[in-house]
């Protein structure tokens, strides 16, 4: 039965190779994209470092930036 699932009637190897492929390819994009996402996040909390204390306040209170800086602390947990 497992010898059936895994030959597919002759097309296992394309099936397989097809899955196999796919799957380290999406492996490989995640891992860049996150690899990439830490890399902006410190460039953001390093420029935002740079700032004075006013513009801290006007920063922290946008949107996106709150997002970000959640999103920093929440992955240094």
């Amino acid at each position: 039965m497992i010898n059936e699932i895994i030959l597919m009637k002759g097309y296992g190897l394309y099936v397989w190779s097809a899955f196999s492929f796919t799957l380290i390819s999406f492996a490989t994009l995640y891992a860049l994209i996150k690899i990439n996402l830490a890399k902006e996040q410190n460039k953001f909390s390093a420029k935002l470092g740079l700032l004075d204390e006013a513009k801290i306040k006007v920063a922290k209170t946008q949107s996106t930036n709150r997002e970000i800086l959640a999103n920093r602390i929440s992955s240094e947990i």
